[in-house]
């Protein structure tokens, strides 16, 4: 069972809800959930995130600023050729 809540912002906390929602490419809610199970201490997982979260902030890891898109078209192999046949080659340096 999940339960609805209203919940009113100031105006920098609104801003700044959206800002890391755009940042993060997660949804305010989720932040929001996260936020507050934090608080009340009700999830064991949360550590790892927190430690992503960190290396965001300091800026030892960069969040794209567009999602990644899938390539327009594939590569086609030559019949018998293997993608792994062109990284094991003898001519490679």
């Amino acid at each position: 069972m999940v339960m609805a809540t209203n919940l009113r912002l100031r105006p920098d906390a609104e801003t700044a809800l959206r800002e890391a929602a755009e940042r993060s490419g997660r949804s305010q809610q989720e932040l929001i959930r996260e936020a507050l199970d934090r608080y009340l201490g009700l999830d064991a997982a949360q550590a790892a995130r927190d430690s992503l979260d960190d290396l965001v902030r300091r800026g030892l890891i960069v969040l794209p600023k567009e999602p990644l898109s899938k390539p327009h078209r594939r590569l086609k192999l030559p019949a018998g050729v293997t993608s792994l046949g062109l990284l094991d080659r003898e001519d490679r340096i």
